[in-house]
């Protein structure tokens, strides 16, 4: 009896091992199942916030280039161009011959090879009422795709006066730093000009004797020693006519501005193309379509040898012309900035007439 009830709790016993031993086997079973998935799945948790690319996406083998600012053009700077006015103001009285001058000479050639332009000098003894003086022209060029020239030139010598002092803020000081700044403007600009440009500085404008004609001399007149000289080298080398256009600046920074039409000795299509220029930059009421009486200026020997030329002047309403009050009080900026924008403004209308050969 003991023998067969031992024998039928082994037979119940028997199902019951096998069941654990199927457990026991599938635990295995899932337990390999999970570590084969840990080894294929990710080695490290993804950051949802991540801008990476995806392990698929190529990788750039360079940076993106970085964009590039565009150069801004140089424009006209009416206090520089003051400053330079104070600089020649500073030097005193300038004629011709004069220490002070050759100071004021000094400083402009500085400034116009700290530009890059190629800068010379054309020096010569003249006869004068006063005696021999030595006189200096100053040329700046600034080279263009053609060899014909358009030339931007101011006197920069002062009168002489033994009664007071004359430091001629306006005559002869206001253009000679206008047309510095125009000088530095051009020259950093790009792309390279139509016509090769020419600064010119004149020595020797302002008659010695009291008055414009008062005195003679043996080669010519008491004035414009310099442009008379520039005119007769250009001649004697045979260069005049490459020499297309000659824009002359005088007592141009007067801070009432106002400048009538030479329509005497300037060339009226050029002077049209810079009051043009003037009416469209809003510049109508300081380029009044009234006459300016001029006379003889450095103008006018370019003029008298066929040379398309104009002259840009504030004389008749002047008050402080030629006066001991012609000093640095009466200079405006903006009046120097007008000018300057007026005058670069014109030049792409200026190249193209010349161009066109439409110039009439």
């Amino acid at each position: 009896m003991l023998a067969r009830r031992l024998a039928y709790e082994k037979s119940l016993a028997r199902p019951a091992r096998c069941f654990e031993g199927k457990r026991a086997l599938l635990f295995i079973l899932l337990l390999a199942f999970g570590l084969a998935g840990c080894k294929t799945g990710p080695t490290a948790p993804t950051n949802s916030n991540s801008n990476q690319s995806t392990a698929s996406a190529p990788t750039p083998t360079t940076a993106p280039a970085t964009p590039q600012p565009q150069a801004q053009a140089t424009t006209f700077d009416g206090q520089r161009a003051f400053d330079h006015v104070r600089k020649q103001v500073d030097f005193g009285p300038r004629p011709a011959g004069s220490t002070e001058l050759a100071m004021a000479r000094d400083y402009i050639i500085g400034e116009l090879k700290s530009y890059g332009l190629n800068v010379t000098t054309d020096e010569w003894t003249a006869t004068t009422p006063v005696g021999a003086r030595k006189m200096v022209n100053v040329t700046a060029t600034l080279a263009g795709e053609s060899e014909d020239a358009i030339m931007l030139s101011s006197h920069y010598d002062t009168k002489l006066y033994k009664k007071f002092r004359f430091v001629g803020a306006n005559d002869g000081g206001s253009s000679t730093g206008a047309l510095l700044e125009m000088a530095r403007v051009l020259a950093a600009n790009n792309p390279k000009p139509k016509f090769t440009y020419r600064f010119v500085f004149f020595d020797g404008e302002e008659a010695f004797c009291e008055g414009w004609d008062q005195c003679k001399n043996p080669d010519g007149p008491d004035n414009t020693y310099g442009s008379r000289r520039y005119v007769a080298q250009l001649q004697k080398q045979n260069e005049l006519p490459r020499l297309r256009a000659m824009i002359l600046l005088d007592m141009i920074g007067y801070s009432n501005l106002m400048f009538g039409r030479d329509e005497e000795l300037s060339t009226p299509w050029l002077v049209d193309a810079v009051w043009q220029t003037a009416r469209e930059l809003g510049y109508g009421k300081n380029f009044v379509n009234l006459p300016e009486s001029v006379g003889g200026d450095d103008h006018k020997p370019f003029h008298d040898a066929g040379v398309t030329c104009m002259d840009i002047i504030q004389l008749e309403n002047y008050p402080y012309w030629h006066t001991e009050d012609d000093t640095l009080d009466k200079i405006s900026p903006q009046s120097l900035k007008i000018v300057g924008d007026v005058v670069l403004g014109s030049l792409p209308r200026i190249e193209q007439k010349l161009l066109s050969g439409k110039t009439m």
